[in-house]
């Protein structure tokens, strides 16, 4: 085994949110499984990692019940489910000492938030010397606001105000920022096609 997935917080705290209507993958679900499916095939080593604050009382307080898989996502036995407390997965985790134990040399990064947990994992993995591929169209993300925006607007004003940086844009940043220097860019058509077949 050489090779892992991580699926990075995939989780039912950002359906709790507003924004979650203005999802850039509302189908993310679909489209790890996809990945879920070729990786188990191959023999790669899945790892499942969920975000929590607890004491916070936001969505991703444990306490409040929505630090889970979203419906329709299930380890096996035997995957790991991680927890982390920061952006990238690997500083509050042992998912570094999982990929040294399974001899892993390749990570291919997968969830939400695009640009945040799914980036800073990414460049993260890659400084410590994996080889990273980046499914940009198995992450999501939402939309920006402005770092001056008044806070307490409606999804419907953060998506009026011309400030604010749309998903198209964030996920463009994210891709010129990690391709070539951190990760290869690829979608999960690529990744889930067998070698040598018709595309």
């Amino acid at each position: 085994m050489t090779a892992a997935l991580v699926v990075i917080d995939v989780q039912e705290s950002f359906r709790q949110r507003p924004s979650w209507t203005a999802c850039s993958q509302p189908d993310i679900v679909g489209q790890v499984n996809r990945l879920v499916d070729a990786a188990r095939s191959r023999g790669d080593l899945v790892v499942w990692v969920l975000h929590s604050e607890p004491h916070s009382g936001d969505v991703f307080d444990p306490a409040r019940g929505f630090v889970r898989l979203i419906d329709g996502l299930q380890p096996a036995e035997g995957e790991p489910v991680l927890t982390k407390y920061v952006h990238n997965a690997f500083t509050t985790t042992r998912l570094q000492h999982l990929l040294t134990v399974h001899g892993v040399q390749e990570v291919t990064v997968c969830g939400i938030r695009t640009e945040q947990c799914c980036e800073t994992t990414a460049r993260l993995a890659a400084d410590l010397g994996y080889q990273v591929t980046f499914v940009v169209d198995a992450t999501a993300t939402m939309p920006i606001e402005h770092p001056d925006a008044p806070a307490g607007r409606t999804i419907a004003e953060i998506l009026a105000d011309p400030r604010t940086l749309g998903t198209d844009e964030i996920i463009e940043r994210t891709v010129y920022a990690l391709s070539g220097r951190f990760a290869t860019i690829r979608t999960v058509d690529e990744v889930t096609t067998p070698v040598g077949a018709d595309r």
